[in-house]
């Protein structure tokens, strides 16, 4: 019996997600990831590499600033290898996020709702301000900057994606919170075919990639009401930005399910959305449904 199993850490099963084809187009179904979201990918590798560098040690408290999902991975991640785990985040964000992060043991801040992700932001800098003060020992994965998280969807999703589809991709489409997944996709997409179009979707809401101002919206996960550093210095990867509302894209997550029987989240109805629209004019769109609906009920 122990030859047949496959792994004693579930973190490596953060991978090798099923392309699904969905209405005419391509859908990675993120959901299959050990905690049902696209993010597994991300905190699992920034994890690893920051413990091989000698960044990240026993003992250390790892504290982020988080819409929900990043949260969950990295609850997840420290509770397996016995990290402290402080997440900051709006109370506007779903209930079912916070109690899932509680599960896996982690402490979490709420910042006013109505403050969005600036007022967590800005709590997020209190808090390290603090912790050093005291001289705890603490870790940042810093998600919006940091060049790991590229990585891990450069060598996790976007060669998945290539393999799955023989690298016949002519347009890849998805939400950015944090850019990582879609800066990461679209270098593997683009080293094999350049004339691979990138689309990036942001709420229609507050749109400010499309160069408005920041606004409230209920697609979470995206459109953070700030360009981050991941975004900002790769955008000539970006062709064009796609925006959509957010009832129109909690309609189509509700019609996933319930015509479909997929049940993802807002974010996924906004990705079918936009590939819907795209499948006008391209053959082979491929998004991601980043991640499960139960959050979100």
């Amino acid at each position: 019996m122990r030859n047949k199993i496959q792994s004693k850490n579930i973190l490596q099963f953060a991978k090798n997600t099923p392309l699904i084809e969905v209405n005419g187009i391509y859908a990675k179904l993120e959901t299959y990831n050990p905690t049902g979201s696209v993010k597994d990918r991300m905190a699992f590798h920034v994890i690893k590499k920051a413990e091989q560098r000698g960044e990240l040690n026993k003992g250390d408290e790892i504290i982020e600033i988080t819409s929900g999902n990043t949260g969950i991975a990295l609850a997840m991640a420290s509770a397996i290898k016995g990290y402290k785990f402080t997440a900051i985040m709006p109370k506007s964000m779903s209930l079912a996020r916070r109690k899932m992060m509680k599960v896996f043991g982690a402490n979490i801040i709420l910042t006013p709702a109505e403050e969005d992700m600036e007022g967590a932001l800005k709590k997020y800098q209190q808090v390290i301000q603090e912790k050093i003060s005291k001289k705890k020992k603490i870790w940042l994965p810093k998600q919006f900057e940091n060049q790991d998280n590229i990585n891990a969807h450069y060598f996790g999703l976007g060669k998945e994606i290539i393999n799955q589809t023989e690298g016949k991709v002519d347009a890849f489409v998805a939400g950015a919170g944090t850019g990582g997944t879609i800066i990461g996709v679209a270098k593997a997409l683009k080293e094999v075919n350049p004339k691979t179009k990138i689309y990036v979707v942001e709420p229609e809401e507050s749109a400010v990639l499309s160069g408005n101002k920041q606004g409230l919206h209920k697609i979470q996960g995206i459109g953070e009401g700030f360009i981050p550093k991941i975004l900002k210095d790769n955008l000539n990867l970006v062709d064009e930005i796609i925006t959509i509302k957010s009832k129109d894209s909690i309609k189509a997550s509700e019609h996933l399910a319930k015509k479909r029987g997929i049940l993802v989240g807002i974010s996924s109805g906004a990705n079918y959305l936009a590939a819907q629209k795209l499948k006008k004019k391209y053959e082979n769109v491929v998004t991601i449904f980043a991640d499960r609906g139960e959050r979100y009920l």
